[in-house]
């Protein structure tokens, strides 16, 4: 249910088809709009039947099993249909931890997933390999890759991990980086979201891990939830005694675990991560403890950390020249993700591309720190939902100038081009703080479509 664009739906039907199911793949959206993911079968599509732009009652009904799309709404009335009528509702994720002999490293979180997630697979190198909620490698593309004994590290999202506790094994580690209010288009709270992230240890035995923000307001909640697994944490500030887990003290990198503890990084490693902001190096932490879970030495980890790659879309420099820096912040999907990237890049000669799509999100904070680092001249809005949302709150805290606000990125650069003229060095940061979907596909789209436009404007 939901064939979609990312890949995730192709990859979930190539599965069954290659698994022996009779497939019924329905969307709400026509063939015209899915026709590349159709093409993307390939001659499997010849094994499928297709009902497109609608959902007829009588498929969920007649079918077995029911697989669920992340972007399908939980209260829709098909799922109810299925449910009644005794059939088995499955996702990605559950199909994936039902099936996968590996070792498993899954890592969810508001924010920095994607970015521990692929940190973790580079320090296991080539004992590992990585995917999830990713267009490059879903779940189930990877499931068919992960033939050997290599660690496979998995991002998920809270919607993948709805269903994860009725699978038949659990991560061996599992991460939450962080929990921030997100996705309360698709949640009643952020308890209730809170909630959805927790599935990914619910199931956990006492030989698994858990790893979790010693500096977050929501760890309290998820030990509520009395987690088997054993529990360590990260922290930018010393751990107490009797909690095992990796933390700084006096500039170091620390270890501890029973009660014993040993320095894992000094001082002038971190300096460049303390310049990206507090967040990366969360994101260092928690990776580097999750890859000495599964067995890697600190000896091994540590040459690699020099070495730890820009992920795309997520506080990226895609241009670095002696006037101008263009960063690429497309997965910022939330306010508090565009506030980190503010503090890390905002200055007087920075200019700000903002806006999106609303997930019923609040945007005061987000206002203060726009009028905080951001000079009103250089804000440049893309017109959304979100959008109207943020210029309310920055009128209500008096933020000065009218506000630009634009249909398209093109005409954001082209005006932009002209502004960087006047300053010896501009900084360009492209950080929505909110979804896409009012004129993208994706945030991964919007990502390479600024990219291309960067190309063709800016460096032009």
């Amino acid at each position: 249910m939901g064939l979609g664009t990312l890949g995730g739906g192709v990859a979930t039907t190539r599965w069954f088809v290659k698994h022996g199911a009779m497939v019924t793949v329905t969307d709400l959206r026509d063939a015209a709009a899915l026709k590349s993911a159709v093409k993307a079968l390939g001659k499997i599509s010849k094994k499928v039947k297709f009902v497109l732009g609608r959902h007829d009652e009588r498929d969920f009904k007649e079918n077995d099993v029911v697989s669920v799309n992340p972007a399908v709404p939980r209260e829709s009335k098909f799922l109810d249909i299925a449910k009644k009528a005794g059939k088995t509702l499955t996702n990605d994720a559950q199909i994936f931890f039902n099936e996968v002999k590996n070792p498993v490293i899954a890592i969810t979180g508001t924010r920095g997933k994607t970015t521990t997630a692929n940190w973790t697979a580079h320090f296991l190198g080539s004992g590992g390999m990585m995917g999830g909620n990713t267009p490059e490698a879903p779940l189930l593309y990877l499931l068919d890759k992960a033939k050997n004994k290599k660690t496979v590290v998995v991002e998920l999202s809270s919607w993948q991990l709805e269903l994860l506790p009725g699978a038949r094994r659990a991560p061996d580690v599992a991460l939450i980086t962080n929990l921030y209010p997100d996705h309360l288009n698709r949640y009643k709270s952020i308890r209730d979201y809170a909630l959805a992230k927790s599935n990914i240890f619910a199931s956990q035995n006492a030989n698994q891990a858990l790893i979790l923000n010693a500096d977050s307001q929501w760890t309290g909640f998820f030990l509520g939830q009395k987690p088997k697994s054993r529990i360590y944490f990260f922290s930018l500030k010393p751990l107490p005694k009797n909690q095992n887990g990796i933390f700084i003290r006096s500039g170091r990198i620390y270890f501890g675990e029973n009660k014993k503890y040993e320095v894992v990084l000094l001082a002038d490693k971190l300096r460049d991560f303390y310049k990206r902001g507090e967040h990366s190096v969360q994101n260092l932490l928690s990776a580097m403890l999750a890859a000495h879970l599964v067995g890697l030495s600190w000896k091994k980890i540590r040459p690699k950390i020099s070495s730890l790659p820009d992920v795309s879309f997520r506080e990226e420099i895609v241009t670095n020249r002696k006037n101008l820096l263009v960063v690429n912040d497309s997965a910022a999907t939330s306010p508090d993700a565009t506030i980190a990237a503010v503090k890390r890049f905002g200055t007087p000669h920075t200019f700000l591309i903002s806006g999106g799509t609303d997930k019923k999100l609040e945007f005061k904070e987000f206002a203060t720190a726009i009028k905080k680092y951001i000079k009103p001249a250089n804000l440049f809005l893309l017109n959304g939902s979100a959008t109207q949302k943020l210029v309310q709150s920055l009128k209500k805290i008096h933020y000065a100038g009218e506000f630009k606000i634009y249909e398209d990125l093109e005409g954001i650069l082209k005006d932009i081009k002209t502004a960087v003229a006047a300053y010896r060095k501009a900084v360009v940061l492209f950080s929505p703080g909110a979804a896409s979907f009012e004129k993208f596909k994706n945030e991964f789209d919007r990502g390479m479509r600024f990219n291309l436009l960067v190309s063709k404007i800016l460096k032009s």
